[in-house]
């Protein structure tokens, strides 16, 4: 469990894999763009970081401008059910956040 909880440590990791899942492939700029409220600067740290766990592959296409894009490694689709599992268990807390302590309750945009 440890090992697994160290590859989706972070804020935005969980988010960042699940576009994976959804794409199965992405480039910075696509990842930024579904994922809005996050930094450049996390996002960079996230992707290093998926990378380095195996999770993710990168490929650097040669030209100019340099264009980098990531793939989901089949490493990383094992991790689809444990996403998912923590995709609906937050979800049945959501509907009901009275049972939540006020610094776990889920927050809204502003």
């Amino acid at each position: 469990m440890d090992v697994t909880l160290a590859v989706l440590a972070g804020r935005w990791t969980p988010l960042v894999l699940r576009e994976f899942l959804r794409r199965g492939r992405a480039g910075y700029s696509e990842l930024s763009a579904a994922l809005p409220a996050l930094s450049d600067k996390v996002l960079s740290e996230r992707l290093a970081q998926l990378t380095g766990a195996g999770v993710l592959e990168r490929h650097r296409t040669p030209g100019w401008p340099p264009r980098v894009g990531y793939t989901l490694t089949a490493r990383g689709r094992a991790l689809e059910p444990v996403v998912h599992s923590l995709w609906e268990w937050g979800s049945a807390r959501h509907r009901d956040a009275s049972d939540l302590p006020s610094d776990l309750s889920p927050q809204r945009p502003s």
